[in-house]
């Protein structure tokens, strides 16, 4: 019986994760307890020695097995560009694209006054902190199109004004895109980013 109990609280555990509810994790489970020893018994030993390695780099809030990440750590890397992105998903993001060379900043998360998150409950201090520190030149504003996203990076703006060179992405039509398919905001904001041929 308790170990019907524990396999309830495994298939519960796993259906909080993003993307997985509840049959998504009940077929999961299951299917690691049929691969047991190809999977579930690795799995759980990876997964023992990531939560005692894994940490949050001091320097720029992405995560790895030591105080400072790789990217940090990278002389390479030390361009005098920095890009801000909302989380650790959004750097990832930029890195499977292999196009920037220079170093990232995490912030964990987006101003709201809804949710109580100010700039202190984020990584902005720090932020301005590095453009002093390390010599930046360009700092890249790389956050979601959203309200939040929009106000975090006019905070940022205003807080590094004058100090360092600011831009953003571009936004608008994505490659491949058709219009029939896009909302009015992305056409507003491709429209308003035209570019001479």
């Amino acid at each position: 019986m308790s170990a019907s109990r524990d396999i309830d609280s495994l298939i519960d555990m796993m259906a909080r994760l993003p993307g997985l509810g509840p049959r998504s994790a009940r077929r999961a489970v299951l299917h690691m307890i049929r691969k047991k020893e190809l999977l579930l018994t690795p799995l759980a030993d990876l997964m023992h020695h990531v939560a005692a390695s894994v940490r949050e780099c001091a320097n720029c809030g992405n995560i790895g097995s030591a105080d400072l990440c790789d990217i940090c750590q990278s002389e390479k890397r030390a361009t005098g560009e920095i890009c801000v992105v909302e989380d650790v998903a959004d750097l990832w993001a930029m890195e499977r694209s292999a196009v920037f060379k220079g170093r990232y900043h995490v912030l964990g998360g987006t101003l709201s006054a809804l949710d109580a998150v100010g700039p202190e409950e984020l990584r902005i201090p720090r932020l301005v902190e590095r453009v002093t520190e390390e010599g930046i030149t360009e700092v890249i504003l790389a956050l979601n199109a959203t309200v939040d996203g929009q106000t975090t990076a006019h905070y940022i703006a205003d807080q590094l004004e004058g100090q360092v060179r600011l831009t953003s992405l571009a936004q608008g039509v994505p490659i491949g895109g058709e219009l029939d398919y896009l909302d009015d905001g992305t056409i507003t904001a491709a429209l308003r980013a035209r570019k001479e041929l």
